[in-house]
């Protein structure tokens, strides 16, 4: 397990050229800044007195499952922008299907977004907060000829839709009267009919090549308790109908969304023109796809649910509840989102450039410590059984300010196993049989001796420890006092998927095949230096050697900490791949 010998590497960057997101993804200071298309459109329109030069953004997350890190780019963005120009931003919950929304997804966004740096002040609404007006402006449609009553069941209304090559057909209820279709829109409210057997539709044009414009949804019958209104609708509007009527309630300048919504474009204008209430500017930037994990709420759901994980927070999700129990820091994902950009296209981030951040953020704030994984003993036979060596280890090598740490050093240590080899190869310079080592912040220590057990495993060295610090010897390694050393369980989490895309599947396979075995390993007697006793839930440190670990908020407890890997020290993975 040990890793480098160095106690603080300077982050290794992944190549450039193995990013398919190009000159987006260079780390910061490789080129100079520019302003991204978004920033662009949004200078243009301040320049020409658009919105009386007003900023405002918004984060509009439907309370159907927890955020994660394609999430967390629309968020910085979002968040970014209103504060680059001194504008506003909401948090916004687009609450318009009570089967999938729950309060504890609402509870979670609004910490999650809190926690990566999203600031509302009193700006947080809610769609369901508008249900009133938005039936109020379906009644206008319905009087304008622009919206009608159908009652074309699901399947019906697919075939009537058309296909790309072929355009759809009218419904038979398109030519009901204004008076008719507010009639039935009353009674639709009323509860009156059964799940499914109507809808309110925007009557558009059935032969639209853009399919979203084939007479779309705007209400469907549902009978479920809504976790804000209760039972006090049970007609719910669709998303397409809430999403541009929302913004304009709330006075957005810039409707800022994922390519996917691009081709809804046409109809977010549509509704706001018609209408005839404040037009928000809809933009479109490529979302964020990274590799070795998957981010469709429906297989996280299954992750979940199957319990392929051990829950939303489970360190090895995409989520962001995942991604702080691991130790991530809201810095280090903003940092990473600043150093992919924003981009027009769709590409694949290398989860190298996420891990990569997190390494440059803990690097320059994470205090170090020893932790010995897979412990070998030492017996050092010139040191005394009842003698204590106290050394003194900076906190941190480049920030004196930190302050130094006390550790003791006894006459029985751990190293790690790792960093004893019996057949050494010349350009070993660790541990071996007649060579020495430095123990970090220590003497240099020998080998003398090798005992072993009758299966010929090496259980235990013995050797001698010196004192002198003006003795060169070529390596350093790690350690902790046998005696004083704490016991815990340390975790090491890694990737969940073993391939860089878990969709790419043989027919009949799933993305489930391509799950990591070792994803995780719990290691449950590791040893540790004894100052890491008073590690608090939360407490972060480099692991000398080892990576940087996070005191699990859950799990540890007063004096007996729980620690989860963040990150190695370097890309394993790269350096696997050949990278």
């Amino acid at each position: 397990m040990a890793a480098a010998d160095d106690a603080s590497p300077s982050p290794k960057k992944p190549s450039p050229k193995k990013n398919p997101a190009d000159k987006a993804a260079e780390p910061a200071g490789s080129r100079t800044p520019s302003r991204n298309f978004i920033q662009q459109i949004i200078d243009a329109d301040r320049a020409a007195g658009k919105n009386d030069g007003r900023v405002h953004t918004r984060f509009p997350p439907e309370p159907n499952g927890y955020l994660h890190i394609g999430h967390a780019k629309s968020i910085c963005l979002n968040f970014g922008l209103a504060n680059e120009y001194g504008g506003k931003f909401n948090l916004r919950f687009d609450d318009t299907n009570p089967v999938k929304e729950e309060q504890e997804y609402v509870d979670a966004i609004i910490d999650d977004v809190h926690w990566l740096g999203g600031e509302w002040e009193d700006r947080l609404f809610h769609a369901s907060d508008y249900f009133e007006q938005l039936y109020e402006w379906a009644v206008q449609l319905i009087k304008a000829g622009k919206a009608y009553v159908c009652d074309l069941n699901a399947e019906q209304m697919r075939e009537y839709r058309g296909t790309l090559k072929e355009p759809g057909k009218n419904s038979p209820h398109r030519d009901r009267t204004v008076d008719e279709n507010l009639k039935l829109l009353e009674e639709m409210r009323a509860g009156k009919y059964p799940d499914g057997s109507r809808t309110l539709r925007a009557k558009i044009d059935m032969a639209s090549p853009n399919l979203n414009m084939r007479d779309p949804v705007m209400y469907r019958i549902k009978h479920a308790h809504h976790q804000r209104t209760g039972d006090a609708w049970c007609i719910y509007p669709s998303y397409d109908y809430t999403h541009g009527q929302s913004d304009s309630i709330e006075g957005i300048t810039h409707s800022i969304c994922t390519l996917e919504f691009e081709n809804h474009r046409p109809l977010y204008d549509w509704f706001c023109r018609e209408l005839g209430i404040h037009h928000p500017q809809q933009i479109e930037f490529a979302r964020l796809n990274l590799t070795y994990t998957v981010m469709s709420k429906r297989k996280l759901l299954e992750l979940v649910r199957d319990r392929h994980v051990a829950g939303w927070d489970d360190p090895r999700m995409p989520t962001i509840r995942g991604l702080r129990r691991r130790g991530f820091t809201a810095e280090a994902i903003r940092a990473f989102c600043e150093r992919i950009g924003v981009a027009k296209f769709n590409s694949t981030i290398d989860m190298g450039w996420l891990e990569d951040a997190v390494r440059e953020d803990l690097n320059e704030r994470a205090p170090r410590a020893m932790a010995v994984l897979r412990p070998l003993k030492v017996v050092l036979t010139n040191v005394p059984a009842d003698k204590t060596i106290m050394v003194e280890a900076p906190n941190h090598p480049q920030k004196p300010e930190l302050g130094t740490r006390q550790i003791p050093l006894t006459r029985e240590v751990y190293i790690e196993q790792d960093d004893f080899m019996e057949d050494a190869p010349k350009k070993f310079f660790r541990l071996k049989p007649g060579g020495e080592v430095r123990l970090r912040a220590a003497g240099i220590i020998s080998c003398d001796e090798v005992i072993k057990d009758a299966a010929g495993n090496v259980t235990e060295l013995r050797g001698t420890f010196d004192d002198d610090h003006s003795r060169k010897v070529k390596g350093t390694i790690h350690w902790v006092s046998a005696k004083h050393a704490l016991t815990t369980d340390v975790r090491l989490y890694d990737r969940l998927f073993n391939v860089p895309d878990p969709d790419d599947v043989p027919e009949g396979g799933t993305f489930l095949d391509h799950l990591n075995p070792d994803s995780i390993a719990v290691i449950q007697d590791a040893k540790l230096e004894p100052s890491l006793a008073n590690a608090a839930p939360g407490d972060q440190f480099q692991f000398e050697r080892v990576g940087y670990f996070y005191a699990d908020p859950v799990d540890s407890q007063p004096g007996q900490p729980v620690f989860n890997r963040t990150v190695t020290l370097r890309d394993s993975w790269a350096k696997a791949a050949g990278k």
